[in-house]
């Protein structure tokens, strides 16, 4: 049986992170008390950090035949479900399983690319998509590092990476929104930065109002790049009620759910402006709380060919349906 965690409570197997829309707080799943296992009290948690006052979470070491897998859970009120052991989980690559030899749930440093729509349509939203962005910088880690890329006409870098926060803020108050929207060339230009890139884990955040109409680059391409890139993409979405008066805005949602579905990331769509700081925070909360899922292929072929990735959950009894994100595959080695 699942309830809300309340002040006392003494058995909890695992935690979940609250949608912020509702509370900013990690609240325990209770199962049966033959599952039951260490004490997690309830209430507002910060991000976790190292027990070691000078110690610094390190990312997991990459090797030539070691696939690394992020994956996020959620609950059927999207909350999002930390605790689970690697036998909670089963992956499959082309229909095959494949035996798990990494697993990991620790905070690790990510490289984000912020990807800031400044066309003419974000006029009235722009004030609190700064406040967005800016709460999603002040909820990292501290070994996180981030640029910035804003478009409308075109696509520009505003900042390279940097672990200066205000900085990046600063940079943001200086923009003005005019012009149309060239999303994609926007997206292409996050993804060749994620290059320089010092951590493993890569991810990108989209806060757009619609659709593209003024891009170089095409879907076709920025999918590709995408699955070359293994960066995680995710998306706050502006839109209009019905989509907007133009073919590009009522397919700004399809594009951004197809593009971040691909990646393991999501797509948020936000109808109210004043939810836009708790789901950038949501979305921070979520890269915070990942499982890192390593795996040695038992197909050996150097083909270069795609390979599709299914993750399923193993869940502990007792609890409800839950959601697995993941991306959808990756290239193997080429000859």
């Amino acid at each position: 049986m699942i309830q809300r965690a309340r002040h006392g409570c003494q058995h909890p197997i695992f935690s979940v992170t609250c949608s912020l829309i509702c509370s900013l707080a990690i609240v325990p799943l209770l199962i049966s008390p033959a599952s039951r296992a260490q004490q997690t009290p309830a209430g507002p948690t910060a991000p976790p950090v190292a027990s070691a006052p000078d110690s610094k979470p390190k990312a997991l070491k990459t090797e030539t035949d070691l696939t690394l897998i992020n994956v996020s859970v959620t609950d059927p009120m999207d909350r999002i479900v930390t605790g689970l052991e690697q036998e909670n989980f089963r992956v499959f690559e082309d229909g095959v399983e494949q035996e798990v030899v990494n697993f990991s749930s620790q905070d690790v440093p990510v490289s984000i690319g912020v990807i800031f729509d400044m066309s003419g349509s974000m006029g009235d939203k722009i004030q609190k998509s700064r406040l967005a962005a800016g709460q999603f910088f002040r909820t990292s880690n501290p070994q996180d590092e981030f640029f910035l890329v804003d478009f409308n006409d075109r696509a520009q870098l505003i900042s390279p990476f940097t672990a200066s926060v205000d900085d990046l803020q600063n940079r943001l108050m200086f923009t003005n929104a005019h012009g149309l929207t060239a999303l994609l060339d926007g997206i292409y230009l996050g993804l060749s930065q994620m290059k320089g890139a010092h951590n493993t884990k890569k991810a990108l955040l989209i806060i757009s109002d619609g659709g593209d109409n003024h891009s170089r680059y095409s879907e076709v391409d920025i999918r590709k790049y995408s699955q070359e890139a293994d960066v995680q993409i995710y998306a706050i979405g502006l839109f209009e009620p019905g989509g907007g008066p133009t073919p590009e805005e009522r397919g700004g949602p399809e594009l951004l759910n197809n593009l971040t579905e691909m990646s393991g990331g999501r797509a948020f769509t936000v109808r109210n402006l004043g939810e836009l700081p708790d789901i950038a925070t949501k979305i921070s909360m979520e890269l915070r709380n990942q499982y890192v899922i390593g795996y040695r292929s038992g197909n050996h072929n150097h083909d270069g060919k795609w390979r599709k990735v299914k993750v399923k959950l193993v869940p502990p009894k007792g609890l409800p349906p839950l959601n697995v994100f993941n991306k959808s595959g990756y290239f193997a080695p080429g000859h």
